[in-house]
């Protein structure tokens, strides 16, 4: 008896092991399928994850191949501005945390509000809202020109990275040609008034403006952006309308550049005085246009010029004209494709005619031979129409019909939201209830992006599903998708949320399968991954 029992015991003991060897050869593996090639990775621990607990197991299913619906696409912007203090930092205010948690409110009314992109002032006039290597920092920050943040940090920086967490985009907002403002306290040694001033031309009203004229100009001003797009991972740079200033400026004199005009002429110019301006000015934008694409291709460039190219076009328009007065040629830089996307200044309402709103985005629209995106500028703020929350969200569902294939405008200025909350309350309920992504802009190349890894974890009463990436430096946000009954939902979701929690049932009708998307910052999709979820 006892040499039985002990043949039992090894024989037990050797196919325990036997087992557990086996065990240890064949690990759990989840088929994934990316850029269509099947893999088998194995599957992650579920270390400390309150998500997997010891009674459930992840499921391991094979990817699905689904229809999903077409995501909503609209640029959705609004300018921040930082000269003479009208958005940020407020006035007088020059504590770092305080000016930290007033962009933090800024930021999170964006997101809240279902906008994808902040258009912020770092170069109000020849000063810096961040490091700059070139100019100083600008009296708007800290009440005295030159003089860095205490305690330190580097508000651009501080802006692009409190932006992305909330999947909004941030384009850097640069004036190219003023130097000094008004409200810009006193010109000190620090200005680069003082640094520059074979460079400078004063105005009748105080102002500054470096000569664009002067090629030292140009190359200074080149040298600001392109130090910006290399040093700060920013999603575009964009000009506003403020090329050679307004005739008031100067007190409706003419623009002070005797010395260069003449020295023009001297070296045989033939150009008329005008057109030498616009020759100058449309040679900058090409130049800095081509200098972003070799720097960072995926950077966009924007302008936002005076919404008039000239009186007359379209027929019946009344009013200034940008080619006339700014030297601007706008319409040569949109023909040309020296953008990537156009925002002109349309602060008027859609009547009357003279004027209108929709009349000038039909006549920029038929001037878009490039195909550029055409995102026009409200005046969200101050336009005036008896009902400014309902002329606005006309105005938005205008260029919805105008501009079909690239939808979006910019709002001037978030003051428009944050002192209004029925303007806000108007976009929010009316055009904007859902998130959208920007629309894509296919003329700049990307790296093809991979589809995700999805992995479900069946729940009591729900289906907890985390995702991840192989290359997470190229995802700025993701779309998550969930099938219930035959309708499939999805929502928009900031790159830090890479994890979600489906119900297992929503409006009487049961989950049936879950997805995910990555998308990069050219707001180009990758494939998707579907697994059932049940």
């Amino acid at each position: 008896m006892a040499l039985v029992m002990s043949v039992v015991f090894f024989s037990c003991a050797s196919r325990k092991h036997k087992k557990a060897a086996k065990e240890l050869k064949s690990p759990a593996v989840e088929v994934v399928k990316t850029d269509s090639v099947q893999v088998n990775k194995p599957l992650p621990a579920p270390v400390n994850s309150p998500a997997v607990k010891k009674s459930e197991k992840p499921a391991i299913e094979a990817p699905l191949r689904v229809t999903l619906p077409t995501v909503s696409r609209e640029f959705r912007g609004a300018w921040v501005a930082t000269v003479a203090n009208i958005n940020w930092p407020t006035r007088g205010n020059y504590s770092t945390e305080s000016q930290k948690r007033e962009a933090i409110q800024l930021l999170d009314l964006l997101k809240e509000n279902n906008f994808n992109a902040v258009i912020f002032q770092v170069r109000p006039s020849g000063d810096a809202m961040y490091d700059s290597p070139y100019e100083p920092w600008s009296y708007f920050l800290t009440g005295t020109t030159g003089k860095q943040p205490s305690p330190y940090y580097d508000p651009l920086s501080f802006w692009v990275e409190e932006a992305h967490k909330r999947g909004l985009e941030l384009h850097v907002w640069i004036n190219p040609y003023r130097a000094h403002h008004a409200s810009g306290g006193s010109v000190t040694s620090e200005s680069i008034v003082k640094k520059a001033p074979e460079l400078m031309l004063r105005l009748r009203n105080g102002m500054y403006w470096f000569d664009p004229a002067n090629p030292k100009t140009q190359d200074h001003a080149a040298r600001v952006v392109l130090d910006i797009v290399k040093r700060y991972d920013i999603d575009a740079v964009h000009f506003d309308d403020y090329f050679y200033p307004y005739a008031e400026y100067n007190g409706g004199a003419d623009f002070p550049d005797d010395a260069s005009w003449s020295a023009y002429r001297k070296s045989g110019g033939t150009l008329s005085r005008p057109d030498w301006r616009r020759d100058h000015v449309n040679k900058f934008i090409e130049r800095v246009y081509k200098g972003i694409k070799a720097e960072k291709n995926y950077v966009k460039f924007g302008i936002s010029p005076f919404g008039i190219w000239k009186p007359g076009y379209p027929a019946g328009i009344t009013g200034s004209s940008q080619y006339d007065e700014l030297y601007a040629d706008a319409k040569l830089w949109l023909n040309k494709g020296w953008i990537d996307y156009f925002t002109p200044q349309l602060y008027w309402p859609i009547q009357p005619a003279r004027q209108s709103f929709t009349a000038l985005l039909r006549w920029w629209e038929s001037e878009n031979t490039q195909k550029r995106h055409l995102w026009p500028g409200l005046n969200t703020v101050e336009i005036r129409s008896p009902n400014k929350p309902q002329e606005i969200v006309n105005q938005i569902e205008a260029a919805r019909q105008i501009v079909p294939n690239s939808m979006g405008v910019a709002h001037w200025s978030i003051a428009g939201l944050t002192k209004n909350p029925s303007m806000l309350k108007a976009i929010k309920e009316g055009p904007y209830q859902q998130k959208a992504l920007v629309p894509r802009t296919p003329w700049l190349q990307a790296n093809p992006l991979l589809a995700p890894t999805l992995l479900l974890t069946n729940e009591t009463s729900s289906v907890f599903a985390k995702w991840l990436h192989k290359q997470p430096d190229q995802v700025f946000q993701w779309i998550a998708y969930a099938q219930y009954g035959d309708t499939w939902e999805y929502e928009i979701l900031d790159v830090q949320q890479s994890e979600k929690s489906f119900p297992k049932v929503k409006n009487g009708k049961n989950l049936k399968a879950i997805a995910v998307k990555a998308v990069d910052r050219l707001s180009n999709e990758s494939d998707y991954i579907a697994k059932k979820a049940m």
